[in-house]
């Protein structure tokens, strides 16, 4: 809020309440005079500020009211109206991730045991999921289940700091003459984002692959060097082609599907929570389906002495060694590592 060379501005915490606080005065320079501002009983600011407006040259001091110590006490959160709201959602999100990697690393390395079973020297093809469940037991223990989750927590933070920092980029690059970005421009931008994020990230996830299949791996470094040693600087790029096709489609697939659904219900069920969880869980087990076998691939071809070296060879590869199922092999677990969290994608 501007007044007379005079800059008020507050910061708002949602659910902060002050009881003894049920109105916010402001100081109009222009009248001289104090107005008070009704919000209904209750105040939702953690701190208020009263800068000199960068329009004048006055050499007024920043005066900056903090939360008291009593408010912080109550709500701790208050804090974060400190920091920059961007850096805190980020870092929200990031936390949030890193803890939503972890609790799902078995499914995530039950997942990856399946796809890759038939090239880990074995006699079987393939294996099932209480086998894999109960094989990690056996041979690791309980450690077992979240081995390679390392590098994927590592991987969140650069991840989402380039797909967001390409987004912005590809969004500005599409807009039209207006300035405006339409729906198809927003799914390109998504994509590209996407890929860009993923290329960038993508020696994480070969680690990732290579700490949870692979026998006799110990530590992060220690695949690493011995990846750069044997099999040169381009191992670490195994299987990006199939990873960067599959980003498109999935997103078009399942924000498409989405979209229709939801359009097609009545009005009054459209905005409801559950229905909204259905329409991303039924839109995201369809766009699964159709992209999981370049996700197989991807991780085959991520493998140490991998037998594919493109996409058209990996294909009719697998088909022919494991049946057209085994393009979905892991299917299940990653059924239930992803999906419930695909709601949220479209929550924005």
């Amino acid at each position: 809020m501007r007044g007379e060379g005079v800059l008020l501005s507050w910061r708002p915490i949602p659910g902060l309440c002050d009881d003894e606080s049920a109105e916010i005065h402001r100081w109009n320079r222009a009248r001289r005079r104090k107005t008070i501002v009704s919000l209904g009983g209750a105040s939702f600011f953690a701190s208020v500020s009263l800068a000199p407006d960068g329009n004048n040259n006055s050499d007024d001091k920043i005066q900056e009211t903090f939360p008291r110590a009593e408010q912080l006490i109550k709500h701790p959160l208050a804090l974060l109206a400190l920091f920059p709201k961007d850096l805190t959602l980020f870092s929200a999100g990031a936390i949030a991730g890193a803890l939503s990697k972890t609790l799902t690393a078995p499914l995530d390395r039950v997942k990856l045991l399946m796809q890759t079973h038939g090239l880990r020297g074995s006699g079987s093809k393939g294996i099932a999921l209480l086998e894999a469940i109960t094989l990690i037991h056996k041979e690791e223990g309980i450690k077992g289940y979240w081995k390679g989750n390392l590098p994927q927590v590592i991987r969140i933070i650069p991840y989402s700091a380039v797909q967001l920092f390409a987004y912005e980029i590809y969004k500005k690059i599409l807009r039209n003459e207006d300035g405006d970005l339409s729906v198809i421009g927003r799914l390109i931008a998504g994509a590209c984002a996407g890929m860009t994020s993923t290329f960038v990230t993508y020696p994480l996830d070969v680690l990732r692959l290579r700490l949870a299949v692979e026998p006799g791996c110990r530590t992060m470094s220690q695949v690493a060097f011995n990846m750069l040693r044997e099999e040169g600087i381009a191992s670490f790029y195994c299987g990006l082609g199939p990873s960067l096709i599959g980003i498109a489609p999935y997103i078009a697939v399942n924000f498409c599907i989405f979209d229709l659904m939801k359009k097609s219900l009545p009005e009054k069920y459209q905005k409801r929570p559950e229905t909204s969880l259905a329409t991303a869980l039924v839109s995201a087990t369809v766009a699964t389906l159709m992209c999981y076998p370049l996700d197989t691939v991807r991780r085959q071809m991520q493998m140490k002495g991998s037998p594919f070296n493109s996409v058209f060879d990996a294909l009719p590869g697998i088909v022919e060694r494991d049946g057209f199922l085994g393009l979905y092999r892991g299917f299940v677990p990653n059924a239930l590592k992803s999906l419930p969290s695909s709601r949220f994608v479209f929550e924005f």
